[in-house]
């Protein structure tokens, strides 16, 4: 049975083009991974990053998991899409693939 709070997930990432759930803040990192993963956003060219913070809200930390499937944070949402964590995102950008996916 889904997690009662994956339709709040769903909402995050609907809400805004580019949606991270990591642990901290984009302004303070709590982790290395979403720091970098961060880093990365800006690099590429996104102002605006939504940033839910896992560490603050642990229910909702276990209805993403049981959304995304996907273990560990950080996890980035491009225009509603699960992209993936950190090394995803860092590959995508060295291959020019996460420009060309915020640019369209």
């Amino acid at each position: 049975m889904a997690h009662p709070l994956v339709s709040k997930v769903e909402e995050k990432v609907k809400s805004s083009p580019v949606v991270i759930f990591m642990k901290g803040t984009p302004q303070f990192p709590q982790c290395g991974f979403s720091a970098r993963s961060v880093q990365i956003l800006k690099a590429a060219g996104v102002e605006n990053i939504v940033g839910v913070d896992v560490l603050a809200d642990d229910p909702l930390w276990e209805a993403l998991e049981d959304f995304t499937k996907w273990p560990t944070v950080p996890q980035i949402f491009i225009k509603g899409q699960f992209i993936g964590g950190c090394d995803i995102v860092t590959e995508m950008f060295e291959r020019g693939e996460l420009q060309d996916l915020l640019k369209n």
